[in-house]
């Protein structure tokens, strides 16, 4: 296990310093001055005195060097927009709200997707299957961008049976939630209805029905549990459609989290925000794909995590 673990660190750490140099320099090719407000520029004298803070004066490639060298300290600087404060006091203020909402859409994702698709495997063909099939279609189809304000017409307005927008009690959570889920929840139910419709055609199955035992312990025990594999290695990235969309639905929903810094820091050029929030969104989404691996050979015990079987 050892040699895999050290082989898998350091591709991590290949792998984010890939994305942090192609971000970086494709930031830097963006029009415009993180300085201008409204299409109006500053006063030379002050642009000149806050390029020179930001060490924007420098040569690319110099700041490259500078921001790697802060980097590993873990140090992702000022705010040019919202100084004085730092990067890091911003993620440790907004990931935690981000991260909740994010948790919440991904394991409703995961209960409703899999309780969707083995619905639908166990009555392939019939009408819970075209029913949760057409769900899935539609919740593919249709972006969460425009689940959202449905919700929020409909559930938040007319009805009033949630909060409308903000952050605060469990009622805020839900709708933005299930506003995240939509695609989720349609890709797993396929994924599941498909494999569960394999597995249960499989002579193990065939053998575990002739032994007497109950449907229940059939679909659990034996069908559900190798049919959900394939939704484990989804889980990764699944993670990251949630959490990446949440900047959309956040910014719907005047949720106080990531997301609102990260569209600030793209509207305002601040490139420590834009640079600090996509480092911290792909170090944590490269650990979650690795823990995804793990539990990938946990749950199937013919997969070692040495990449053999035996």
């Amino acid at each position: 296990m050892a040699p895999y673990l050290l082989k898998r660190f350091v591709s991590m750490l290949v792998t984010l310093w890939l994305i942090v140099t192609i971000t970086f320099f494709l930031m830097h090719t963006i029009p415009g001055s993180p300085f201008d407000r409204d299409g109006k520029e500053a006063n030379p004298a002050v642009v000149q005195n806050m390029m020179a803070f930001y060490h924007l004066d420098k040569p690319v490639y110099v700041q490259y060097a500078l921001y790697l060298k802060s980097l590993l300290t873990l140090d992702l600087g000022p705010s040019i927009s919202h100084y004085p404060e730092s990067v890091n006091a911003m993620i440790e203020r907004g990931f935690p709200v981000s991260f909740q909402l994010g948790i919440v859409a991904l394991l409703l994702a995961i209960a409703s997707g899999i309780a969707l698709g083995t619905a639908a495997a166990l009555r392939q063909n019939g009408l819970i299957d075209y029913i949760a099939m057409v769900l899935a279609v539609i919740g593919i189809a249709v972006p969460n961008f425009v689940v959202a304000p449905l919700l929020i017409k409909y559930i938040a307005v007319e009805w009033e049976l949630l909060p409308v927008a903000t952050w605060g009690t469990w009622k805020h959570v839900v709708l933005p939630a299930v506003a995240l889920s939509t695609g989720p929840i349609a890709i797993i139910a396929r994924l599941t209805r498909a494999n569960m419709v394999e597995v249960l055609t499989q002579d193990y199955i065939e053998t575990a029905r002739a032994k007497g035992l109950s449907p229940v312990t059939i679909v659990f025990k034996h069908a559900l549990r190798n049919a959900v594999l394939p939704v484990v290695t989804l889980v990764g990235a699944l993670l990251a459609n949630v959490l990446t969309g949440s900047f959309v639905i956040e910014k719907i929903f005047a949720i106080p989290g990531m997301g609102k810094y990260f569209v600030d820091g793209i509207n305002n050029r601040d490139y420590a925000v834009i640079m600090g929030t996509t480092v911290f969104y792909s170090a944590l989404l490269i650990f979650m794909m690795f823990l995804v691996d793990i539990a990938y050979s946990l749950i199937d015990p013919r997969i070692k995590l040495h990449g053999k079987e035996r």
